[in-house]
């Protein structure tokens, strides 16, 4: 089984914040599947750096209010 990932990430609030937009409406609009999305959210997979600015800008804001990674000593 894969070791998740540090960076967490505000997608699934973010959709609520944007019309309930649905984990498929936010797959169809940065290209990838709804199991992809559902990864992402859950900390089980780390997008690409082309993907995760993608997903930000579906949302129109700054890649670090999408995407969190801790700091040294927050870990």
């Amino acid at each position: 089984m894969p070791k998740p990932t540090k960076v967490t990430n505000s997608i699934r609030s973010l959709r609520f914040l944007n019309g309930e937009m649905t984990q498929a409406d936010l797959a169809d609009r940065v290209d990838v599947t709804r199991q992809t999305i559902i990864a992402i959210e859950k900390g089980r997979y780390s997008p690409s750096l082309e993907m995760a600015f993608r997903i930000a800008r579906v949302f129109r804001v700054p890649l670090d209010e999408v995407f969190h990674y801790p700091d040294e000593a927050e870990e």
